[in-house]
This record gives structure tokens, sequence and C-alpha cells, in this order.
């Protein structure tokens, strides 16, 4: 088991993009979506994962992950997985000491990108790149999991 520690930050300008050092296009799709865990697939660069996190306490959970064949995470994707799946493109992006992953969303979920670092501690400190903005760490409007049942495109203009 591995704990995660992650702040999530929306995205506001695209000063990003010259600090790439990979990108990789990702399904994900969730089996179970509870208060105190979420069961989720994912593919990804040829590999399969089925991936298990606890319910977030401040910016960590707990974290289980394993790889899966890929012909069972396809299944599991069209078969058992809430629809619609959640696709998007993954940055890598290097900024001062730490590498960021930003994620560009499609689908219902075009226009949302959002930049996540993850760290050994609550308390680690870290350099603000300038295309970060506003933190939504807790807020779960903006969790993967309920990107599905309530996707982007339907509130984003709202409040």
């Amino acid at each position: 088991m591995a704990i995660e520690i992650e702040r999530k930050f929306l995205v506001i300008n695209d000063l990003w993009k010259d600090h790439v050092i990979s990108k990789s296009h990702l399904k994900q799709g969730y089996l179970s979506t509870q208060k105190n865990a979420t069961v989720r697939v994912r593919v990804a660069k040829g590999r399969a994962v089925l991936n298990i996190k606890s319910e977030t306490v401040g910016i960590q959970r707990s974290e289980f992950e394993y790889d899966i064949p890929m012909e069972d995470a396809e299944l599991m994707l069209a078969k058992l997985a809430e629809q619609p799946i959640i696709e998007k493109t993954r940055y890598k992006v290097q900024s001062g000491d730490h590498v960021w992953d930003l994620d560009e969303f499609n689908g219902q979920n075009h226009g949302l990108v959002i930049a996540e670092i993850e760290l050994l501690s609550e308390d680690e400190t870290f350099i603000m790149p300038e295309w970060v903005g506003m933190e939504v760490s807790a807020d779960p409007r903006y969790y993967n999991s309920n990107l599905i049942k309530h996707p982007f495109s339907r509130w984003r203009n709202v409040g």
C-alpha cells in the first residue's frame, strides 16, 4: 500500500506547453465510486492497471495499484465501468524540482485542464508555476470519479 499526497489546481494558461517532457492518452473507468473507496481501471501507454483508492483525508489517501491483462481491462471498461469513461491526455510537465501531471480532458469534460502535483509530505514546499490557478484539491466536482456523473460541460458556467 502506498499513501498518495496530491494537490490539484486549475490551469489558467498555455505557458506549461514549453515544459512538457512526455504525453500519453488515458482511458479510465470506475467500477465503484463509494464514499470510502473508488475502484478504477486505467489503460495508458500499453499498460492496464486496477487501482483502488481510499477516501481522501486532507490531501492524502491510501492507494493500491495492480497490473492486469489488457484484454481484461478493455472488457471492464466496456461492460463494467460507469459510463461514459474518462478520456484525457496527460502531460508530464517539469517545473522546478517537481514533475506535474497535467490532464486535458476530452468528451463531456472537454475544456477542463487540471494540474496535479504529488508530494512526499503534506507540508512539502514547491514553486507555484505561472500556469497554475485556483486550488481544487478539496472540491469534489473535480474528482475524476465525479466527472463521470457530473461532467464539466454541465456545470462549468454555473456559479
